[in-house]
């Protein structure tokens, strides 16, 4: 028997809106709004929802639980009865005890959203791939900043979600938009 299709929500935390608030340079403008779509399109169809947030120990980080700024957005607000896993690091995986919880309500697929593309939901969505678990990301409801490029300079917004969506396609799993995967995972069959 086929297991289940879960929608995990990666790090929709208040400082993300913070940051772009700020003029912080992003790819994605709408990925709120996409997250809210998927949201509700899960929950009206029943599917399990599973948030994954971050409580950087580092006292300067303003990812933590403790702070206004490490809360949920709006858009992603868990449910009472939503699974909410806090991590530390980067991957949702390491020390969360969230790959024993999706194993044991028979989940075997995710679709991953949230922020920050090119760190936690890349590292999340590959430890999923590499955990067994088949992989939809979608492009569209995913928050991505520029960063700094390594030599100097900025790498732009765009060109940082691209290359992590490159990245994650070639290896890891599907790249979908959010009407994608409603129609694939949601859609009820007529």
């Amino acid at each position: 028997m086929a297991g289940k299709t879960a929608l995990l929500i990666v790090d929709m935390q208040m400082e993300m809106a913070n940051a772009t608030a700020s003029g912080r340079p992003r790819a994605n403008p709408q990925a709120e709004d996409r997250v809210a779509d998927l949201l509700a399109g899960f929950r009206a169809a029943g599917l399990p929802v599973v948030h994954v947030m971050h409580d950087d120990p580092r006292p300067e980080s303003k990812f933590r639980k403790d702070l206004a700024s490490g809360q949920p957005m709006l858009c992603a607000m868990p449910q009472e009865d939503e699974q909410v896993f806090w991590k530390t690091g980067s991957s949702g995986f390491v020390g969360t005890g969230l790959d024993q919880f999706l194993r044991d309500q028979g989940i075997d697929r995710l679709v991953i959203v949230g922020g920050v593309a090119a760190f936690c939901v890349n590292s999340t969505a590959r430890s999923a791939a590499n955990l067994g678990f088949e992989v939809l990301v979608a492009e569209d409801a995913l928050i991505a900043f520029a960063m700094p490029a390594r030599k100097g300079g900025d790498l732009d917004a765009e060109v940082v979600l691209e290359v992590t969506l490159s990245a994650l396609h070639a290896g890891f799993g599907r790249v979908l938009t959010t009407k994608e995967v409603l129609d694939e995972v949601v859609a009820v069959p007529a």
